[in-house]
């Protein structure tokens, strides 16, 4: 097979974005999984919007003319971000997988490390991954839920501002050696960002805690993420949180389930090049 890696175009994208939707609905629905896309016109909207983005390498796999494969690297900040990364089921297990991140990689070096999240069901992307110079770093679930209750009056919970960032930015490299402001900033709007306030200071914040694909969190204790969440429930009208959250917190954990948030799917946190353990409490996005 002679496979050729391209730059993606807009003409490219629908069927990008098809073949998206077909690999992940396909794995998932391999081992008993939710689909993460819910059509092909959702897979085919992420697509156009990644590559639509200046800040966004996205690159497609090409044979006798046909794409039959994409992948993209987030370059927000100075920890880069591997997705999705997507082949053709027709094409799969061929070595355009490997084709399409050895491309990403080589693109990635000279940054001061490269993560992705994997699906833990799925044992080939996992050796594929650690086989090219990825560590799992942190278990993850993806969750759920509605987080009821009340924020305790020592607390203020209300949506990030701008002025916000610097002091989201400290709290950040504090929990993980280095921040996600800039993935921050280019949150969309749509997906609002909160933080909570104790003694005149931001003790927690969360970017699009509704959407997981695109949220992170930091928070200085467990008491301050549960604050957090309740806070962002509520303002966000009552509306489904959905999070990556690491299994090993365990104590915050127990706390979820027992306000009813459930449990999708198991991932797993890889890296290649810097990392280090999170000091605070976290939850990590695609990109951290």
């Amino acid at each position: 097979m002679s496979i050729q890696i391209r730059l993606m175009t807009d003409d490219d994208v629908a069927t990008c974005g098809s073949i998206c939707f077909e690999a992940f609905k396909g794995i998932s629905s391999k081992h008993n999984f939710p689909w993460d896309f819910p059509n092909a016109e959702s897979a085919i909207q992420l697509t156009q919007a990644l590559r639509s983005n200046p800040r966004v390498f996205s690159i497609v796999a090409v044979e006798d003319g046909r794409i039959i494969g994409s992948n993209h690297l987030w370059e927000y900040d100075e920890i880069r971000a591997v997705g999705p990364i997507t082949v053709d089921p027709a094409t799969q297990a061929k070595g355009v997988g490997r084709t399409l991140m050895q491309a990403v990689i080589e693109r990635g070096q000279g940054s001061k490390g490269i993560r992705l999240i994997q699906d833990a069901y799925n044992s080939a992307s996992l050796s594929l991954y650690a086989s090219l110079g990825f560590d799992v770093r942190e278990p993850l679930i993806h969750m759920e839920g509605v987080v009821e209750g009340q924020v305790p009056a020592e607390y203020e919970v209300r949506k990030l501002e701008t002025n916000d960032l610097a002091e989201c930015a400290a709290l950040c490299r504090n929990a993980i050696g280095t921040d996600r402001t800039n993935e921050l900033v280019a949150t969309p709007p749509v997906f609002p960002s909160f933080v909570a306030i104790r003694d005149g200071r931001i003790r927690a914040y969360a970017t699009a805690p509704h959407f997981w694909a695109l949220n992170h969190a930091v928070a200085e204790t467990n008491d301050d993420m549960q604050v957090l969440l309740i806070g962002a429930c509520s303002l966000g009208n009552m509306n489904l949180l959905s999070f990556l959250f690491p299994s090993r917190q365990a104590d915050l954990l127990r706390w979820l389930l027992k306000h009813g948030v459930r449990i999708v799917k198991p991932l797993n946190l890889m890296s290649m090049g810097h990392y280090e353990d999170p000091k605070l409490v976290y939850i990590p996005s695609v990109g951290y």
